[in-house]
């Protein structure tokens, strides 16, 4: 634990996974309130061919490859909600259709980089694939922190409007507010949620980090503030823990851990225990209030 805050590189990994933690885990709350949790799988995926065509126009700087793979999962998304207002395919349909064409697309242009183009480096693109959450620098920090405090801060100012959506979008239609527009522009939150964790998990598990968080915290609490504050934090914490654990498992075992998969077990851990434990609806206190319920009166 000591070397983790000595070590300048290992203190900026770790502040960038609990950044992306605190991130995901807040933004993943409505994807998960909407049972839109595939959505993010499939922005992820749909990502990979924007990270490609940047990296093909000879950029290479965290920023700009984030905005192509930001700009590839919205459009994506734009294009399933096209196809769902425009004919009887069905959301989920839609989004594996989606899914499997632009991941398709993406391993197609990876695929003719390293055939083709051996001085470009193209095996670097493989970080978006699995995740090197060890490699991150401070330029990773500063375009995590950027995109996603613009995506917190949204949330925040759209907060009585997200929520409404979240919990009855017919109402909201009612009421005169612009649903269409509101869903685009969560879909673009989520968005941004994703692919900025792409550099540290990866396209494979980025769905874990986003979804995880949100699905423990909502075992505790059945308001929605708290349950994006709880999100949050367990998403940070996971974060923290991947790394920790990553770290001192590397120097344990004298060979690399993955630090990306590992955020997402613990991440995963957190929601098991959450499960069973969870206050709302933890398997355990439902069991006990099931019980109370069904006693007799005046037994103890």
């Amino acid at each position: 634990m000591a070397s983790l805050f000595e070590s300048s590189a290992l203190r900026t990994v770790a502040m960038c996974a609990v950044a992306l933690g605190v991130i995901a885990g807040a933004v993943g709350s409505f994807a998960v309130l909407r049972r839109q949790s595939l959505q993010g799988d499939a922005v992820s995926h749909a990502a990979l061919p924007g990270v490609a065509i940047v990296f093909l126009l000879g950029v290479r700087e965290p920023g700009w490859l984030i905005l192509g793979a930001a700009i590839s999962g919205w459009v994506a998304m734009v294009l399933v909600g096209a196809i769902v207002r425009g004919s009887r395919v069905p959301f989920d349909a839609a989004l594996g259709g989606a899914l499997a064409v632009f991941f398709g697309l993406g391993l197609v242009l990876l695929t003719w980089m390293q055939r083709h183009m051996p001085s470009s480096n193209a095996s670097a693109l493989e970080r978006y694939l699995f995740g090197q959450a060890a490699l991150m620098r401070d330029a990773d920090l500063r375009t995590i922190l950027g995109f996603g405090g613009v995506a917190l801060l949204c949330l925040a100012l759209m907060w009585k409007e997200f929520k409404l959506l979240a919990f009855d979008p017919d109402f909201a239609r009612v009421l005169g507010f612009p649903t269409r527009r509101l869903d685009l522009l969560l879909t673009t939150l989520i968005t941004i949620a994703v692919v900025i964790g792409l550099q540290a998990v990866g396209v494979v598990l980025m769905t874990a980090l986003l979804i995880a968080p949100a699905a423990a915290a909502r075992q505790w609490t059945d308001r929605l503030g708290r349950m994006v504050i709880l999100a949050g934090f367990f998403g940070g914490l996971a974060g923290f823990a991947g790394v920790v654990l990553s770290h001192s498992a590397s120097a344990a075992a004298k060979r690399a851990v993955a630090t990306g998969p590992t955020i997402v077990l613990c991440a995963t851990a957190i929601m098991a225990v959450s499960l069973v434990l969870g206050s709302s609806r933890g398997l355990l206190w439902s069991w006990a209030r099931a019980t109370l319920k069904t006693r007799p009166r005046g037994e103890l």
